[in-house]
């Protein structure tokens, strides 16, 4: 969306990517910083539910990690059991971060949650202080923030049954992914533990046009817009920001498959 990405086969103009909802101030107009990165950051990606599931079947080209490192950024992705609660992705959280040689510089891991692994990382944030040093920011990429309704009519036996997925590598960990987005859950948790203060957060809403929404999608884009019709087929736009964080934006970002539930299209769990 910048001339940072005119290459990239998915590149998009602003007003095709990003949309208003309601009314919203006037740009500052404020020159943004397009050289390379001065603090090295690193962006450490926490996927979504099933991931571990599918990844290898989906053979992503990484071109979004590649392209970030002409930069002077970097990008990975962090392991967490795509079928296990957010309670125990933490801890891998955790263990992943805590060995990492970052150097004696400012905090320079920028964590991005994409659906579920947006409420993982709150959940990291909170059990285990260790690892606050060492952030720079977190930032909610369509995450399940406050959960998602769909999960409350989704069981974790279905879910399991990703582990037969063609080239499938996820063990069936604790075994409480689906009641970690459950709604009641998410919102309890979120009632009895405050975010830590003094940390930037981050929040980028997503929620497609209809006629983007893919077609394995449609029936759960269908059953959330019964509530509100700004969702992205998983969650309702409001669940995916993080409590007084700063928004980034609206994005009109289109439904894929690599969005889980449509992996749980032939198990009928439609969950993320």
């Amino acid at each position: 969306m910048t001339k940072h990405g005119t290459a990239l086969p998915d590149d998009r103009p602003c007003d095709e990517a990003l949309t208003r909802d309601g009314t919203e101030p006037a740009g500052t107009g404020a020159p943004v910083t397009l050289g390379p990165s001065r603090r090295r950051l690193v962006a450490a990606v926490v996927p979504g539910i099933g991931w571990d599931c599918f990844s290898d079947w989906l053979d992503l080209k990484h071109s979004g990690a590649a392209h970030v490192r002409h930069f002077g950024y970097d990008q990975i992705t962090l392991k967490v059991g795509g079928l296990s609660s957010s309670a125990h992705n933490a801890r891998q959280i955790r263990d992943a971060l805590m060995p990492m040689a970052l150097g004696s510089e400012a905090p320079r891991l920028v964590l991005i949650g994409y659906s579920k692994g947006a409420p993982d990382i709150l959940e990291a944030l909170v059990s285990y202080p260790e690892i606050r040093t060492r952030v720079a920011a977190i930032v909610s990429v369509a995450g399940a923030v406050g959960g998602s309704p769909l999960a409350n009519d989704a069981e974790q036996s279905q879910l399991a049954l990703l582990q037969h997925w063609p080239g499938a590598r996820c063990p069936p960990g604790d075994g409480g992914a689906v009641e970690s987005l459950r709604p009641g859950t998410r919102q309890a948790w979120l009632a009895q533990h405050p975010l830590p203060p003094g940390l930037p957060y981050y929040s980028l809403v997503t929620f497609p046009q209809p006629e983007r929404i893919s077609s394995v999608l449609k029936s759960s884009y269908r059953k959330l817009s019964r509530v509100d019709a700004r969702n992205d087929s998983q969650v309702l736009f409001f669940d995916q920001v993080i409590p007084g964080s700063a928004l980034m934006g609206y994005y009109l970002i289109p439904s894929n498959f690599a969005a889980v539930p449509a992996a749980c299209r032939h198990t009928q769990c439609r969950e993320r």
